[in-house]
């Protein structure tokens, strides 16, 4: 069933409490679809461990799946190992072995796969980079996506693939194996291929390709932020504290997100203090080395400096 916008921003709009009845009523539909043989896929991050105590508090024995990449935070994994039934999964190649054989996905997934393509050619993503849609019809969408098409002469290898490989393609193996079917805890908010995938399957996509359940999809990252400071859910200390700014909006006062430490997506766009890879050099020093120097993220954080005009992108 198909969903629209509309639908989207009247759920986004209403009150916390509502949304945890929704999304518990989401997650029981799943629960009971596959007689219990579902999981939480628990990142160690914020948005999961929410997730995490909504469901365990339908049902206290719901397993958790860790997918240990190599990439968390140190604070991230040691706020897993507190919590009982997880079973940790890991890739089958490293991090640096992604970089060396596909790239870097930047700045988006999405505009990731247009380099990637028209980098071999491929006609859809040769119109993408002028401004034409899959018809060679102009694109206002499209045009948009114009201003990185440096990318695509650039020597930097660029792909949209990390994920897949690091985090998809495991999590795909193990449900086949056990017949588990994952809930996760993302958020049509957070892009425009959420958003796509929410209007296509709405919460619980029972008949997609790889079957999903993301009864969060409606929340916003407020709703993440007032759940945890209002139902008191510990998380990781790498987001340091959550306070309300002059607006009165929640924000941390240390890490906005704790996904993949290395993860360059959206780093133009960081100003000052919250710059991610400023901030690592300071909280965890040997970590950014290894960026730095190991994967060799000076060279695409210096392109995309020239490229964007942004603030330098580390020290």
């Amino acid at each position: 069933m198909k969903h629209s916008s509309d639908e989207l921003r009247e759920l986004q709009a209403l009150p916390l409490d509502d949304k945890i009845t929704l999304t518990k009523l989401r997650i029981t539909e799943w629960y009971n679809h596959y007689n219990g043989n579902v999981y939480v896929s628990f990142s160690g991050g914020k948005d999961s461990s929410v997730l995490m105590n909504i469901a365990r508090d339908l049902f206290p024995d719901i397993k958790g799946v860790f997918m240990d990449t190599g990439l968390e935070f140190p604070e991230v994994k040691d706020h897993v190992k507190s919590f009982d039934n997880i079973v940790t999964l890991r890739p089958e190649k490293s991090f640096l072995q992604v970089i060396q054989d596909e790239g870097w996905v930047y700045p988006s997934k999405e505009v990731a796969l247009d380099v990637y393509y028209r980098r071999k050619g491929s006609q859809w993503a040769i119109n993408t980079f002028q401004g034409l849609d899959n018809k060679g019809n102009y694109s206002p969408y499209k045009k948009r996506k114009m201003k990185w098409a440096w990318l695509v002469d650039s020597p930097i290898k660029i792909s949209p693939y990390c994920c897949d490989i690091m985090k998809k393609k495991p999590t795909h193996k193990y449900t086949k194996q056990t017949g588990e079917m994952p809930i996760l805890a993302t958020m049509a908010c957070e892009s425009r291929l959420r958003h796509n995938a929410w209007m296509r399957n709405g919460c619980n996509a029972f008949d997609a390709k790889f079957p999903s359940s993301k009864p969060m999809s409606f929340w916003t990252e407020q709703d993440v932020l007032e759940y945890i400071v209002t139902r008191h859910v510990k998380i990781p200390s790498v987001y340091g504290d959550i306070v309300k700014n002059k607006n009165g909006k929640y924000v941390t006062t240390g890490e906005d997100r704790t996904g993949c430490i290395f993860c360059p997506i959206g780093c133009h766009l960081e100003k000052g203090d919250r710059r991610r890879f400023v901030r690592l050099s300071k909280t965890h020093p040997m970590l950014y080395k290894y960026c730095m120097d190991k994967l060799g993220m000076k060279e695409l954080l210096d392109a995309i400096q020239e490229h964007t005009g942004c603030e330098k992108l580390y020290v």
